[in-house]
């Protein structure tokens, strides 16, 4: 039987409302290099607040896309890493990131050309 993929409990759904927003993409993308701290992730995601950010990193940990380190020092250190899991999400956003710049000309007259009708 196949699943209607319009419906919440599709696979692809489901898997789509994860790593379909934008918080998701950029954070896997930061990830990218090697495990962070929160401070630095915040830092190198321009515009998250912080509570989308912890929202955003919850919901990656709750997909086995990231990991969290809690480290028994003073004061607590965590950090937080792709797993194998999430490094393979990596190649995908970078096909997006390359369609976003090769096609962003193209966005954007689209965009003025849709204005300039109203």
């Amino acid at each position: 039987m196949k699943t209607d993929v319009y419906a919440k409990t599709c696979p692809s759904r489901q898997v789509l409302d994860r790593i379909g927003d934008a918080w998701s993409v950029l954070t896997v993308a930061a990830l990218r290099d090697g495990s962070l701290r929160y401070t630095e992730l915040a830092q190198r995601i321009p515009g998250v607040s912080p509570k989308m950010l912890t929202q955003t990193l919850r919901g990656l940990e709750r997909d086995g896309l990231v990991t969290r380190t809690v480290h028994a020092v003073v004061p607590p250190r965590v950090d937080y890493a792709l797993t194998a899991l999430g490094r393979s999400l990596l190649g995908l956003c970078e096909a997006l990131t390359d369609w976003a710049e090769t096609h962003i000309v193209d966005v954007l007259d689209a965009r003025a050309a849709y204005d300039s009708r109203s």
